[in-house]
């Protein structure tokens, strides 16, 4: 006879408000929920919702900011205890609870780290505070967490500086962190956003790990519903602040009665999908309505936008190399050999996609091509022109026809102008607009986002971090850009509004001939969008075709290992993990002791796979 769990934490009437120019702003409305000791809660719904409002809620982190829970509890029980109310416990008595009973992985790696102090110490910190341990026990202790969420080099990693690390290997560190002291409750806000699906699915293994061995009970914010069928055992449906739905798991994918919930699935993309098509396609999406009420957007049409002939940009044997270690002479003994040997073109009106794990060099070649990163070696025409033979004007220029949506909304806008202003700042850098049809053209490209015009006088913090990348995509509209290089671009949007932003950049495409560099891990949203597919591993290209190509026939094992992780929306389904236990070989390496090669062999008319040397 089996037991239910006890309920851990017991969350009642939960209504929180922000101070507004007129009246106060609920954020979230008379919210309840439970989460027993052992299980995973996941709570969905669109950036806005109130998701992340909860999460801080919960850790009484409203305390530092201008929001406030004006109604109800939230009852934390476990150690043997009377059930605590955290929204009434002092602030000693919280000091204890947050890092040791209850953890956080936060949305936004780079704005949650300390940027003065080392990933290592700020492991440490937490083991040492809330175990006791010695400054060795604990240092040996943070490097084992680093070493199960993967990174490589681990033992060096300890000394390194939160911006030395790619955005994904900033996210394990985070998650690293959290699970350091064994918390009772885990709070995991977008927890995986910036991993790629194998490095997602070895997390999602240690967390379940961890609620098996200590009864960690989990509440799982995300966007993917794919992990939410694999992780979820309830489920809570949240729209404009409200609780629209929650059931168990299975009941909310099989029969989901509340119309946004049935948007929410309907707009999940899934791998697969797309067998036996040539082109990607762009098909009407269900977008709910502020009344309630589910319309239908967006047209049918093939993307065959493809323009033959000269390519607009070519990349030939490109490599980045970054010095990280000198002797007592000033010498340098190691490099990281971030990117190697890594040749492709683009053509006017394709996309081409760029997947691999994090730190394969994939944000590296965008930056590269950003002229924010100078190359070691390789060339990079654009319109056939050679990139380092430009002058100071021409480069300029260039800067128009290439824009770039990074990875990390918050860290890209400038948080004392509003986002009116960041938008408007490239048309201004450009010359391209003047006076009142500058203010016209934000608008415009607000509305083209999904955001209101009304929005242009907030401030970047008053966004939810799905609507500060909608900023970012807007302001990189700005200008009528030829490539737009999007890093990551739709990762941190949930699955309707990611769904709005594709059929954007298709419908843009489609107008105007724009090119995209599409850089992502959610191999679902690169099926859907992509012509050609690079798939990139260690610095290298080790596989390269089209989309079809790449997704039906994949020649090389991690390609396999990629489609292998992509966790499905379907309740039940297990991933198999032993196509995943590869090891992620070093970037770092002494002068002089080059990586091998890899030669690209056509299996196929524009089908490549690498072979070694």
């Amino acid at each position: 006879m089996t037991t239910t769990p006890e309920v851990l934490l017991q969350v009642a009437g939960l209504t929180v408000q922000f101070p507004g120019a007129q009246a106060p702003l609920t954020a979230v409305d008379h919210l309840s929920f439970d989460v027993r000791a052992g299980q995973t809660l996941a709570i969905v719904g669109e950036s806005g919702s109130g998701k992340s409002v909860t999460a801080m809620a919960i850790m009484r982190l409203l305390d530092y900011t201008a929001g406030s829970v004006t109604e109800g509890s939230i009852l934390l029980s476990g150690d043997d205890q009377l059930p605590q109310d955290i929204v009434r416990m002092d602030h000693e008595t919280l000091r204890r609870l947050r890092g040791h009973r209850i953890a956080m992985i936060f949305q936004e790696p780079m704005t949650s780290l300390n940027p003065v102090f080392t990933v290592g110490w700020q492991i440490m910190e937490s083991l040492m505070l809330h175990q006791q341990l010695s400054h060795a026990q604990a240092r040996q202790a943070a490097l084992v967490m680093l070493q199960k969420v993967r990174l490589p080099d681990a033992e060096q990693l300890l000394d390194r500086y939160p911006h030395q690390l790619s955005g994904g290997m900033r996210q394990r560190v985070m998650i690293a962190m959290a699970l350091s002291c064994r918390p009772q409750l885990l709070i995991a806000d977008e927890p995986t956003t910036a991993l790629d699906v194998t490095i997602q699915a070895q997390i999602l293994n240690i967390i379940r790990e961890m609620q098996r061995e200590l009864g960690t009970a989990v509440i799982f914010i995300t966007h993917d519903m794919g992990v939410v069928a694999e992780m979820a055992d309830e489920v809570v449906v949240m729209w404009r602040g409200r609780q629209v739905e929650s059931g168990p798991v299975q009941q909310i994918f099989d029969a989901p009665r509340h119309p946004y919930t049935q948007t929410l699935l309907a707009a999940v993309p899934r791998l697969g999908s797309m067998r036996g098509q040539r082109y990607p396609h762009r098909a009407p999406i269900a977008v709910m309505q502020d009344d309630g009420q589910i319309q239908m957007t967006g047209t049918t049409s093939v993307q065959n936008t493809v323009q033959t002939g000269a390519p607009l940009l070519e990349v030939q044997g490109l490599s980045a190399r970054f010095d990280v270690r000198r002797n007592m002479f000033g010498r340098v003994t190691h490099r990281v050999h971030a990117v190697e040997q890594v040749s492709f073109e683009i053509y006017p009106g394709e996309t081409l996609a760029i997947v691999g794990e994090s730190g394969s060099g994939k944000s590296t070649i965008g930056k590269t091509l950003q002229q924010l990163i100078m190359p070691s070696s390789g060339r990079i025409l654009f319109n056939g022109r050679d990139v380092a033979g430009m002058d100071h004007a021409a480069r300029r220029a260039l800067k128009q026809e290439i824009q770039y949506v990074f990875q990390d909304p918050f860290a890209s806008l400038d948080p004392r102008q509003t986002v009116g202003v960041s938008i408007a700042e490239p048309i201004l850098t450009h010359h391209l607009l003047k006076g009142p049809s500058i203010e016209k053209r934000v608008a415009e490209l607000l509305k083209g986002v999904g955001l209101s015009p009304a929005h242009a006088g907030r401030y970047p913090h008053e966004f939810s971090g799905g609507q500060r990348q909608r900023v970012c995509i807007a302001r990189s509209l700005a200008c009528n850009p030829k490539l737009i290089i999007a890093d990551e671009s739709v990762s941190a949007l949930d699955v309707s509004i990611q769904a709005q932003i594709i059929d954007l950049l298709m419908d843009l495409q489609q107008q105007h001939g724009l090119s995209y560099l599409f850089i992502s891990h959610d191999m679902a949203v690169v099926e859907q969008i992509s012509h050609r597919v690079a798939v990139m591993f260690a610095g290298q290209i080790v596989e390269m075709g089209t989309r079809q190509q790449v997704f039906e026939t994949p020649a090389h094992a991690y390609t396999r290992q990629l489609l292998a992780a992509v966790p499905v929306a379907v309740p039940g389904r297990k991933i198999d993990t032993s196509m995943m236990t590869h090891d992620i070989p070093s970037a770092i390496r002494r002068v002089g002791d080059d990586p091998a090669a890899l030669i690209l062999q056509e299996l196929e008319p524009g089908h490549w796979v690498a072979r070694r040397t």
